[in-house]
């Protein structure tokens, strides 16, 4: 049981180490190849559009870039944590593998903000990003920007003029440019919810538990005491 444990927690190690080996061969490339806001046209409804963001999914830029990477770290250590536990119980195979491949992801975006500042130069329209001596980049630890690159422009329209608002205006369908850190977390969000729902139901419960376990006396009122302590 041990030795298939063991087995078990060397597969999903090298799952996201081999994810986060193809995120980051991606992201290099693109960032010391392709000038910022660069296009390659794959096809009328695939292009690696390169951009850069402070860290969000689909490039939403909200929150504040370093507590991000900090949220984002803990994130993954919790994750990881609990890939740790899942294991240890013996919980599917299917499903530890998409908590990884979100923690993959996670980890993935965290390299760049860890790291990408200190090695490269800044990004710019006007000429390609190259590495630099360590901690010679553009921005201190943490503080890098994610490098996003796929983009599909599904659908080019124009909404209908009678539309209130935006009648007559132009539109994209999915516009978002993400990378594949970011589809990592997605695909593995998506299938979680609709595969594996028991899991995530179970999580739930096994939270409310240890949340009702950790209540005690000393949560009570402190001039309740029991018939023990009281006085003879």
């Amino acid at each position: 049981m041990a030795s298939t444990k063991a087995k078990q927690g060397l597969f999903v190690a090298v799952f996201i180490l081999l994810l986060l080996v193809v995120d980051q061969v991606i992201k290099i490339w693109v960032k010391t190849s392709m000038p910022l806001y660069d296009t390659i046209e794959i096809t009328s409804w695939f292009k690696i559009h390169y951009i850069e963001n402070n860290g969000m999914a689909f490039g939403m830029t909200f929150i504040n870039k370093l507590f991000l990477s900090l949220f984002r770290l803990i994130a993954i250590v919790l994750l990881i944590y609990y890939i740790v536990g899942l294991l240890q119980k013996g919980a599917r195979r299917g499903y530890v593998i998409f908590v990884a491949m979100i923690t993959a992801g996670a980890i993935g975006n965290l390299i760049d903000s860890m790291f990408y500042g200190l090695i490269f130069t800044g990004a710019s329209p006007h000429y390609v990003s190259y590495f630099v001596p360590f901690g010679e980049g553009y921005a201190p630890f943490l503080m890098g920007k994610v490098v996003d690159m796929f983009y599909f422009p599904l659908i080019n329209g124009t909404f209908p003029e009678w539309l209130p608002i935006w009648g007559g205006e132009d539109f994209i369908f999915f516009s978002p440019v993400f990378n594949f850190a970011d589809a990592c977390v997605s695909v593995g969000v998506v299938v979680l919810l609709l595969f594996y729902q028991k899991e995530l139901v179970d999580l739930f419960h096994e939270n409310k538990k240890e949340d009702a376990e950790e209540l005690s006396v000393e949560d009570l009122n402190p001039d309740q005491q029991s018939v023990e302590e009281c006085p003879e």
